[in-house]
């Protein structure tokens, strides 16, 4: 009977979420996730073909994590401007949950080498953005936004705006601070306020 294996796919890649957080893309390489984890480097090449791969999956993993709870805060009221206040806080409230993960999203998909990524990777982060714009677009008409200037001021108040709040404290190494999803919420309804409702 084989013995199972000692490190499995989700340490190496908690791993290179750490390393990732710490240093940036440069630093999350093959040989570091093994020696972080102990394992013998032939661990993680069973496990990956190659460092894109890797790149690939550790970015994917924490930006569907992410998303999961996004697209469930935009569907958390019947009221666009209520969901749209939940959406704001998820941003603050998953980083503060996962600093690591949220400080690693910082570096995007294009820093993380998605140009050398697989096509089936590729076709998974489109995916994944294309769930995002598409459920922003959707809140955006029951908002009433009826031009550009409109859908962008939602994807201000629903992804830029808060991500400010945290890109901040996360980039300097700080913890957020306990307002951090009040000021997130309160900017984002400032600005929707804007927005004529439908």
């Amino acid at each position: 009977m084989a013995r199972p294996p000692r490190f499995d796919t989700g340490q190496l890649l908690d791993a290179a979420v750490l390393l990732g957080a710490a240093g940036g893309p440069a630093d999350v390489t093959m040989t570091a996730v093994a020696q972080a984890v102990g394992a013998p480097s032939g661990s993680v090449y069973h496990r990956f073909p190659g460092r894109s791969a890797l790149l690939a999956e550790v970015w994917l993993r924490s930006v569907e994590r992410f998303q999961d709870g996004y697209f469930a805060a935009l569907g958390s009221d019947p009221d666009p401007r209520l969901a749209a206040r939940a959406a704001a806080r998820h941003v603050v409230s998953w980083s503060r949950a996962h600093p690591q993960e949220a400080s690693l999203l910082l570096y995007g998909a294009e820093e993380f080498g998605r140009a050398d990524w697989s096509e089936e990777h590729k076709e998974r982060a489109d995916l994944g953005n294309q769930r995002v714009f598409g459920s922003l677009a959707t809140l955006a008409e029951a908002l009433g936004a009826a031009g550009p200037q409109d859908r962008d001021r939602v994807t201000l108040a629903l992804i830029d705006l808060p991500l400010s709040v945290v890109r901040r404290h996360l980039r300097a190494g700080r913890p957020l601070p306990p307002y951090a999803e009040d000021l997130a919420e309160e900017s984002s309804a400032t600005l929707l306020a804007h927005t004529r409702t439908a």
